[in-house]
Parts: C-alpha cells; structure tokens; sequence
C-alpha cells in the first residue's frame, strides 16, 4: 500500500455512544499529522484505534504490515524499577539481548538529558522527567511511527518545551524522518510541529488541512465553520 495508514469508515462505538464516526483518513510516511478539537470529540479514540490498541465497531484500519509503532500518553506509567531499567526491558520484550538492551537504555537516557538520573526509581521523576523518560523508551525501538496523546498537556512551562524539543527533534528522524500522530490543545505547538492538522468534532473529522492552510482563517472558515470558530476560541 502507498500509505502507511489507510481507513475506511472507521467507527468507534461503546453503547449508544459513538466516540468514532464515518472517518476516512489516509496517512502518508513521514507526515506529521496533529489532532485537535475539544474534550470528548474522538481524539483519543482515534489514536488508539490507529496504534492497534482499540478495535473499530465499524469500517476498516489498514496499515503497512510489520509497522514498527509506539504509543505516549498524557501520563505515562512508570515502572516501580530504575530509569535505565524502564527503558531496557522494553528492548529486551522486544527481543533484543539484556546487555545490549541496558547499553542502549543508557545511550537512550543520555539521548533525553536523563543520565543523571538513570539510577533512581522511574516513579519517582518529576512530570517532565517522566514523559522524557516515556520518550526514551519510545525512541530506543527505533519506531517508524509515534503516536502521542496530548503529551505536554499537564506540565509546567519549562518542561512543556523541553519535551516538545525533543519531540521535534525525533520527528527530524536520523536516516528518514519519523512519522508523527499526535493529539493537542496546544495551537502554538501544533503551528511549530505539523504538516497536517485534523479538527475533530462529534467523534468525525471535519477539516484536514495542510497546516498552512488550517492557520489561513479564511481558508479554514470556508472549509469548516466550526473548526474556524474553534481556533479562534483557543487563540483569543
């Protein structure tokens, strides 16, 4: 397939309530594609549906086969062990030996300004420590696509853009760039980090746009009224 994502009337349904409805989307390697709308429109949902880690009730999720993926969210689990450990285990369930697996957790932590901290519980880091941590790991499997639900949302300025440095930064990809999927209330960050942006409203998508496009409010109220009056909302 051309894309490494393509879906077919994807609905999500839990009841009588339909957090996904009708979406068609196709997403090409490489794009860096955010999501924004308000609490309850789908995001979420569609991230997970996308990653694997939620089936759809309807349609169909198609993507390129054996797609190296990985997952952060807003509040990353952190293992009751030590930092490099927390990123070492997740190499060695993904089949690599435990000596390279603590190497290259180390390297990882190095990657993300953490090995000062390598050696203290993951639990115990502060917020910000926690979603580089959470970005360490994610990183070291070498993914060719990430996705991220809201990922600097409950952190402190300061942390905010360390956090999204690096997720730039990882964008940027080494040998080609990194797929990037990814939900936010942050406008400012979705303008410095996406090609692509979705508005989402009622579990639907109801505005794709190159992001160029998406902040020309004249194009956007033509295309989407609600999505116009949206932005406009977060940017007054």
């Amino acid at each position: 397939m051309s894309h490494l994502f393509d879906l077919h009337g994807v609905g999500v349904s839990f009841g009588a309530y339909a957090a996904l409805q009708d979406i068609h989307l196709r997403v090409a390697r490489g794009e860096r594609l955010a999501l924004i709308g308000a609490n309850g429109c789908g995001k979420s949902t569609l991230l997970r549906v996308m990653h694997g880690l939620l089936a759809p009730t309807q349609g169909q999720v198609r993507h390129v086969q054996s797609l190296r993926q990985a997952m952060l969210f807003q509040r990353p689990h952190m293992l009751r062990t030590q930092a490099w450990r927390h990123v070492a285990l997740g190499l060695w369930l993904a089949g690599r030996p435990w000596r390279e697996a603590r190497v290259r957790a180390h390297d990882a932590l190095s990657k993300v300004g953490l090995a000062g901290v390598a050696q203290q519980p993951a639990h115990t880091l502060s917020g910000g420590q926690q979603q580089r941590l959470a970005l360490a790991r994610a990183w070291v499997l070498e993914p060719e696509v990430l996705f991220l639900d809201e990922p600097t949302a409950s952190l402190d300025p300061h942390a905010k853009r360390e956090v999204e440095a690096l997720i730039a930064e990882f964008a940027q990809g080494q040998d080609e760039p990194l797929t990037l999927v990814w939900a936010s209330h942050n406008l400012g960050q979705v303008k410095r980090i996406a090609s692509r942006v979705l508005y989402m409203g009622g579990g639907r998508l109801l505005a794709d746009l190159p992001v160029h496009d998406f902040f020309n409010a004249e194009v956007l109220a033509r295309v989407s009224p609600e999505a116009h009056a949206f932005v406009q909302g977060e940017m007054a």
